[in-house]
């Protein structure tokens, strides 16, 4: 545990630092004429344009997205905690993009690597010489049989994942439920998922909450886990479910939610033993995620088998970034289909791998540059409180100040960089710096 308050913000600052000025070492420009064209102008599609305008003088790089509007996802679980006011995670899109960019504000509607070529929604044909798919994920409430976003804020129903605006309303729900209390639910989905952290940070606010308001008495929590773990990396999931122990949640496992009756605020479940109901007061709903059509039915770039082929997120290696059957294609960020890596920490880790094998390729050479499959996730285990947890493909910890935050402690430390630090190293990292 560290001494003091001064030494818990030079940590901060430390950190803000070291990811500001983190990467590959700086690379000798590859002049070039060559098309890039990314797909999704989100946080790995913009940090990785400004990255290239810098390391490929002459390249002629496209961005294809439709959303003027950019969003700090990051920033949802604390608007959700009502700390921040929804505009906190929106800015826009453009401020953020270099100028020597294209930038085309429509989304790809099929892709045919053979012909290096991507269609726009509106029937655009842009060729390309290099492809890199960014597009982020499809939140797929639809799937959800009875939800819709429209539901989001009333009669208990909460969604985090769904917006800033969205957020917000889950906030003004989850504080009516902890006035009146009953029973709140909490679930994932079997799919991939963006920051698989986010539905236990909720579970836990709300508890805490409850326990700032003096009402935990009169509520039950009930975790509804997909699978027969709560987090994917054994370690973190037993710290976890002690946590779960400690602080009297319900728990169930094999869950996965098919569908809910907002009226009746009942949510079903499909579970080893047939379909069976959970009643609820209030619940944040996290909807399945998926790739986006125009990736997963309209290219031929998604896994054709295993465990990512159904949700069709792009085949790459999961070192290079790089697609495994057409080698001028690459992904990066949530539509990647690797094993770790849905988050933002992962993306700066992600974008100076796919920047170097770019450009050693236009030069006709080869980079050494791999991702080892970083994920950073701040569990929020109350406010104030979090544990900084990172690790990799291997599910090893990989902390970044061993010694200092230790990454299964609950620490105000690691709050800090959720709620100060992590903001200005994204900012960063969407300049290109990080």
């Amino acid at each position: 545990m560290l001494a003091n308050r001064r030494q818990f913000l030079a940590l901060v600052a430390a950190a803000s630092a070291t990811a500001t000025h983190s990467g590959p070492i700086q690379a000798q420009p590859v002049p070039t004429g060559a098309r890039i064209v990314i797909l999704g102008a989100g946080a790995a599609g913009t940090a990785l344009a400004n990255r290239l305008t810098a390391r490929l003088p002459g390249a002629r790089i496209t961005l294809l997205d439709p959303r003027r509007a950019h969003l700090y996802q990051p920033g949802f679980t604390l608007i959700a905690a009502g700390l921040k006011p929804a505009s906190y995670s929106v800015s826009t899109t453009a401020e953020w993009l270099p100028r020597k960019a294209e930038w085309i504000q429509e989304a790809a509607a099929e892709i045919d690597p053979e012909a290096r070529r991507v269609v726009t929604t509106s029937g655009r044909a842009l060729t390309y010489d290099f492809l890199v798919v960014a597009t982020g994920l499809k939140l797929d409430y639809e799937a959800i049989e009875g939800m819709s976003t429209d539901l989001i804020g009333s009669n208990g129903m909460g969604s985090v994942y769904a917006g800033p605006d969205q957020a917000a309303a889950t906030f003004a729900e989850m504080s009516r439920f902890v006035e009146k209390g009953g029973t709140a639910l909490f679930t994932r989905p079997a799919t991939e998922m963006k920051c698989a952290g986010a539905p236990l940070k909720y579970a836990f606010l709300t508890d805490d909450a409850a326990r700032r308001k003096g009402t935990r008495d009169k509520m039950k929590i009930v975790y509804a886990a997909h699978s027969g773990a709560f987090f994917s990396v054994p370690i973190v999931n037993e710290k976890v479910r002690m946590l779960f122990e400690d602080r009297g949640f319900d728990t169930v496992k094999n869950h996965v939610m098919v569908a809910i009756d907002p009226g009746k605020r009942i949510a079903t479940f499909d579970t080893p033993d047939g379909r069976k109901e959970i009643g609820y007061d209030f619940t944040n709903v996290i909807p399945p995620m998926r790739a986006p059509d125009a990736i997963r039915f309209n290219s031929p770039l998604s896994w054709q088998e295993g465990p990512f082929a159904a949700d069709g997120w792009v085949e790459v290696d999961k070192h290079t970034l790089r697609h495994l059957r057409y080698p001028e294609v690459f992904a990066i960020g949530d539509i990647a289909g690797v094993p770790k890596g849905k988050t933002a920490a992962s993306v700066k880790w992600q974008v100076p791998v796919v920047e170097d094998h770019l450009a050693a390729q236009i030069a006709g050479k080869e980079s050494t540059a791999r991702y080892d499959g970083y994920t950073s996730c701040p569990l929020i285990t109350r406010v104030g409180r979090a544990m900084l947890v990172e690790f990799d493909y291997k599910d090893n910890l990989v902390p970044s100040f061993p010694g200092l935050i230790a990454p299964l402690e609950e620490l105000w430390v690691s709050w800090l960089m959720k709620e100060i630090a992590l903001k200005a190293t994204y900012n960063a990292m969407l300049r290109g710096r990080a």
